[in-house]
């Protein structure tokens, strides 16, 4: 049994590889499921030389495992992801009425202790991967709470990419970099996104994609919709600007 579970650990370090469980946080007496995916590159990834970390923050009522087209994208690009569900059965259900950004706090603050609580718990366990320099993607809900997140003082969180999050403004913050990625049926609160002179002052890059639906943002979306998510990543975590992307 004992070299059976060896083999099984040594699985999971695999280039490419996944593995889900559910991690403990005792002070909230909370167990979070979430699914690591390996980078392709793993070999690369050293305790001198550490390869970038991803959190990957779920849409409400979309299975955190439901996003495999934006995971196997960052394990090209050498990033360990951890795909992480939020909502869990006990929960109070997401406020549907009433001022949603007084109402929803209560998640996005939840949520965003869970990463917190993430990082802490994952660091100690991975030291070939960089927890200090966190990149956030989110959909919907999950990219609320990762600007929820990255508007509070850290020192860790140093990029985000949102698709088409709604309700939380997004960090200005010259040390955060920030690519939005919007659809075309539903507009963002007010105050959410930057303005041009925020633009200019801030490293954040909005682009909106024609014809695409807030709902469609996962694995269950059309291929067309979910190849364009991840050239838009692709591009922007290689550098590619943001005027250039957004003629492509």
């Amino acid at each position: 049994m004992k070299y059976l579970k060896v083999i099984l650990a040594a699985f999971m370090f695999v280039a490419g590889a996944v593995s889900a469980e559910e991690i403990q946080d005792k002070s909230r007496n909370r167990s979070i499921p979430v699914e690591i995916s390996y980078p392709s590159n793993i070999s690369n990834c050293t305790v001198e030389k550490k390869c970038p970390v991803a959190f990957l923050s779920a849409g409400y009522g979309v299975a955190h495992t439901k996003y495999i087209f934006l995971t196997e994208q960052l394990a090209e690009l050498g990033y360990m992801v951890v795909a992480i569900r939020h909502e869990l059965p006990e929960d109070p259900a997401l406020s549907v009425e009433g001022n949603l950004f007084e109402s929803r706090s209560e998640n996005w603050i939840r949520g965003a202790r869970t990463l917190n609580f993430l990082k802490d718990e994952l660091e100690s366990r991975y030291p070939n991967y960089a927890f200090n320099e966190l990149l956030l993607v989110g959909h919907s809900n999950g990219g609320d709470i990762s600007a929820w997140l990255g508007n509070e003082e850290n020192l860790y969180v140093k990029s985000i990419i949102t698709l088409d999050h709604r309700r939380v403004p997004l960090p200005r913050k010259k040390e955060i970099s920030i690519l939005s990625i919007r659809g075309s049926d539903f507009p963002a609160d007010k105050g959410v996104l930057p303005t041009v002179q925020e633009d200019a002052d801030y490293d954040i890059c909005v682009i909106k994609i024609p014809e695409s639906k807030h709902n469609d943002m996962s694995d269950d979306g059309p291929d067309w919709l979910k190849g364009k998510i991840a050239e838009l990543v692709k591009n922007y975590i290689n550098g590619v600007g943001c005027n250039e992307q957004s003629k492509a």
